[in-house]
């Protein structure tokens, strides 16, 4: 990732309520949400979220979709996940217990399940 779509990508985010749709939009995965029902939940005028949403989806943070009447918005989890990547990478310059702190609060909420073979 570059530096500049990284620029983009904090910048998109860096105001109120587009910061509180990408995370309701994160929160709604895998299915996303139609654009009334992200304007209607976060209390925003439709034409409003159009503006932020256009900002959001320029900047790559997030995919739309039309479905008859209606446009469906998701997360780009690949693109969260590279924006993240590019700011920690090489964060503790070799030492491991500068990072342990941040990837141990990075930790999915939800643990992916492990089988064994026994």
């Amino acid at each position: 990732m570059e530096n500049e779509q990284v620029i983009l990508s904090l910048a998109a985010l860096a105001q109120s309520t587009r910061l509180d749709v990408f995370r309701l939009l994160v929160s709604a995965e895998p299915d996303g949400l139609p654009a009334g029902e992200v304007a209607r939940r976060l209390e925003v005028p439709h034409n409003t979220m159009s503006s932020h949403l256009g900002i959001l989806s320029r900047a790559g943070l997030i995919r739309s979709e039309r479905f008859s009447r209606s446009i469906v918005y998701r997360a780009d989890l690949d693109a969260l996940r590279s924006v993240v990547a590019f700011l920690l990478k090489d964060c503790c310059g070799g030492r491991a217990e500068i990072c342990a702190p941040l990837l141990a609060e990075l930790t999915p909420c939800c643990p992916s399940k492990v089988t064994t073979d026994a």
